[in-house]
């Protein structure tokens, strides 16, 4: 592939604005629990020419979004970090980042920190996705040091252990998060605690 021939949100305006758009939309999605929103925007950039790995990069996300939509309604997901490993395990970790941010802000204390690890390591799966791991080791290594203090309170969510192990080796190939039996009994995420 000639370099610039890939998707590069880092390094393209076109790119960058595309998965902007769309993984905001992709919140929108959620909210409503509809595809309509993402639609909308996906043909608003689908209207112009484009390079073929933008329009890939466009089909793709479409079709992950669906698929985690699709799991979001058939188990009833509706607790932040359940939908979070659903994203996450579409392998979609720069809306993972997006979704969980502004839960993290609204939490505090200890799921504050968990949830601001879980987006470090999402963004650190983001880097590996282009090649960067000076930017994933370092993330990563602020993930792992939080995370190894909350094993606990993500194990009902997703395996603390893969993560971490993943994460602390910065093995490009990322874990699966859903490995629990699925939704628990857990705090509502409207309490301020997760």
């Amino acid at each position: 592939m000639i370099d610039g021939e890939r998707f590069d949100p880092f390094n393209n305006r076109l790119c960058r604005n595309v998965r902007n758009a769309l993984s905001e939309n992709f919140k929108t999605v959620l909210e409503q629990n509809s595809m309509q929103p993402v639609r909308r925007v996906a043909g608003f950039f689908l209207n112009d020419p484009l390079p073929p790995y933008v329009r890939t990069y466009i089909d793709r996300r479409l079709a992950a979004y669906e698929r985690v939509l699709a799991t979001v309604r058939s188990h009833g997901l509706d607790h932040p970090l359940d939908i979070a490993v659903a994203i996450w395990d579409q392998r979609l970790f720069f809306e993972t980042h997006e979704y969980l941010e502004p839960h993290w802000m609204t939490a505090g204390g200890d799921d504050k920190k968990l949830l601001q690890a879980i987006i470090r390591a999402a963004g650190a799966y983001v880097h590996l996705e282009q090649g960067n791991l000076t930017g994933a080791r370092r993330i990563a290594a602020k993930a792992v040091a939080v995370l190894e203090h909350y094993p606990d309170r993500l194990a009902p969510f997703a395996d603390p252990r893969l993560l971490l192990a993943k994460l602390r080796s910065l093995d490009p190939e990322p874990p699966t998060l859903a490995g629990t039996a699925g939704p628990v009994d857990r705090p509502s995420p409207t309490t301020g605690r997760l």
